[in-house]
């Protein structure tokens, strides 16, 4: 499975280890992912996500998931939170029609 942040993006990124004699070696920077259940306020639904810690403090701080989902662009997000997304866009239209 992918060290891949499903709501953010983020992944991982590639550095050195430096050493004290300034031996550098290739080495690999991982995000924090948590696998976690989150509710949708609109849906009436809880999705499971495997999600960074920042990204799920950046979901709490834009109000939830469904607020986050409508605000982030469409490259950033996973397969699984495209699904979520377009069912959000579906059910907010269904009501006004």
């Amino acid at each position: 499975m992918s060290r891949i942040c499903e709501l953010t993006g983020k992944g991982r990124q590639v550095g050195n280890n430096v050493s004290h004699a300034n031996n550098k070696t290739k080495r690999v920077f991982l995000p924090n992912l948590q696998n976690v259940t989150l509710l949708s306020e609109k849906l009436d639904r809880s999705f499971k996500f495997r999600v960074s810690t920042q990204g799920l403090r950046s979901v709490e701080h834009n109000g939830g998931l469904d607020n986050w989902l409508l605000k982030t662009k469409d490259e950033k997000l996973s397969a699984r939170a495209l699904k979520v997304k377009r069912e959000l866009k579906k059910a907010a239209a269904a009501p006004a029609a």
